[in-house]
């Protein structure tokens, strides 16, 4: 009998179960990662939108009536640039903030394919708006603003419905180092946003959103032609989210080595019985679940950190470091190489050791002493840059990758809702809304700070991280004291 060759063994090796579930793991990381490839765009304009004119060569036949304004982009060409821009990134990240805790709610009641493919789409179109006002030579802070609104709250659509599509076709084994390396779509998101924006920003910047745009909008079409919601709507057995419904004590991490795509139908089917019954869970309901308040509010603090980073930095390093836009940006997209690493070991760790919350706790308060080095000597060479770029972003993204990821999904199948697990979309809602709070809070601080000192952004940035830690401290408290044997070690979360 001849043998198959290596490459069809390997494949043949995979159940159809598995590829369906690769499949899905593929496709909502691409799906994400446009929604952030579509929001660093702005971050990488700020620099060209007002420079220093009096460093720019300007065309001959052009009549300069002000040598220091002649090249900016009005209305950013004041002094009080940077309130501008901090009000800018305010009208997206405060409608972001607004929009999502409604969002899960929809997202419980709508089909996730046409919720998704919409969003990204409108998304599309409202990012192209913003890029076509260099075209159209559009100065008015008002239209800038309305687009940012507007795509803020369309964008809501992405998170909440990415993630019930994950935890609808994935357990609870190795759930934190899958969602660990499946979050990396946000750093990959912000890299390539920022070499996309990069490669047009100081020759027609308008490019810099009307490419994103296109790119997100085309991916909304494939997300309407291939998304599959549930494993069940292609006869795809049910994932298991917890070994039994009624007896597993609350945020209980599986303790078997459950493989990354298998599958238990017999658990699953038992529960699926029920939750064909249920009804999505009310909002007061998913605040209720023990944890859901601790962590929200952790992460609203930790997203303050993470997006003023995402939404500064490249001003940061251009006006610190000197250097040109387009070299800001590519610089800046260090910060997210090493939130991918930080994501990933997070995951890890938490897996292993069965502590999210310590985790998290761990990494902010290495975090805080990191910023204020980065800030310090952070442009003492290039080196040095690069080094302390990788490590505050591995530092800062991680806890923030995990609580949006793993924390979300154990929290949205936690064994309390005795099966439901329609709970998903609503939970990730809550606690990436309260997150987006901080996300909108940040870069206005920032905008609002600046001016007096780059210094006073950073204490700023360091007071976030110490109160993101202090709000873990009970369920880090649990954790430890069943780790010391005080009480029953549970792998992950206890009953609070």
């Amino acid at each position: 009998m001849r043998s198959l060759a290596p490459g069809i063994k390997l494949i043949t090796s995979f159940s159809r179960d598995s590829w369906y579930r690769f499949f899905i793991l593929l496709l909502t990381f691409v799906f994400y990662t446009t929604y952030h490839l579509s929001r660093k765009p702005i971050s990488i304009v700020k620099s060209q939108l007002h420079r220093n004119c009096s460093n720019v060569v300007h065309p001959a036949d052009l009549n300069i009536t002000d040598n220091d304004t002649w090249c900016d982009w009005a209305p950013f060409g004041q002094n009080n640039y940077q309130n501008l821009f901090g009000v800018l990134d305010n009208c997206f990240l405060v409608a972001y903030a607004i929009g999502m805790f409604f969002s899960g709610i929809f997202g419980e009641r709508l089909p996730l394919r046409y919720y998704l493919s919409s969003g990204m789409i409108l998304s599309g179109i409202f990012t192209a708006l913003f890029g076509l006002g260099f075209y159209w030579q559009i100065h008015s802070l008002w239209y800038y603003c309305l687009v940012q609104a507007l795509n803020g709250l369309v964008q809501t659509t992405g998170w909440p419905a990415v993630v019930a599509c994950v935890g609808n076709w994935f357990g609870k084994g190795k759930r934190g180092f899958i969602m660990g390396i499946w979050n990396s779509h946000t750093s990959v998101g912000n890299i390539l946003g920022s070499l996309i924006a990069g490669a047009y920003v100081s020759s027609a910047w308008g490019l810099s959103f009307i490419v994103p745009g296109i790119i997100i909008a085309a991916a909304g079409v494939i997300c309407f032609l291939f998304l599959v919601e549930k494993p069940e709507d292609v006869n795809c057995t049910q994932p298991q989210h917890h070994e039994s419904v009624e007896q597993e004590p609350l945020l209980r991490n599986s303790s078997s080595n459950e493989e990354i795509f298998s599958t238990n139908t017999s658990t699953s089917t038992a529960v699926e019985t029920v939750e064909d019954h249920t009804e999505a869970i009310s909002f007061c309901g998913a605040l209720r679940i023990p944890g859901v308040i601790e962590f929200s509010l952790c992460l609203l603090f930790a997203k303050l950190v993470s997006y003023t980073f995402l939404y500064w930095l490249p001003l940061y390093i251009a006006n610190v470091a000197h250097f040109d836009p387009k070299k800001a940006g590519d610089l800046s997209t260090l910060f997210d190489v090493g939130g991918i690493v930080g994501g990933i070991l997070a995951g890890l760790i938490s897996d292993y050791s069965g502590g999210r919350a310590t985790t998290c706790c761990a990494m902010l308060i290495i975090a805080a002493p990191m910023l204020f080095l980065f800030n310090k000597i952070g442009q003492n060479g290039l080196p040095t840059t690069i080094g302390m770029l990788l490590w505050c972003g591995a530092l800062v993204n991680g806890p923030y990758a995990l609580i949006t990821t793993a924390v979300s999904a154990d929290l949205g199948t936690h064994e309390c809702l005795r099966g439901n697990s329609r709970a998903l979309s609503t939970v990730t809602a809550i606690i990436d809304g309260t997150g987006s709070i901080g996300a909108a809070v940040g870069p206005l601080l920032a905008g609002l700070i600046s001016p007096t000192g780059w210094n006073n952004v950073f204490y700023m940035l360091i007071t976030a991280d110490v109160l993101a830690c202090l709000l873990l401290s009970r369920l880090v408290y649990k954790e430890v004291r069943g780790w010391c044997g005080h009480t029953t070690r549970l792998r992950g979360f206890k009953e609070i």
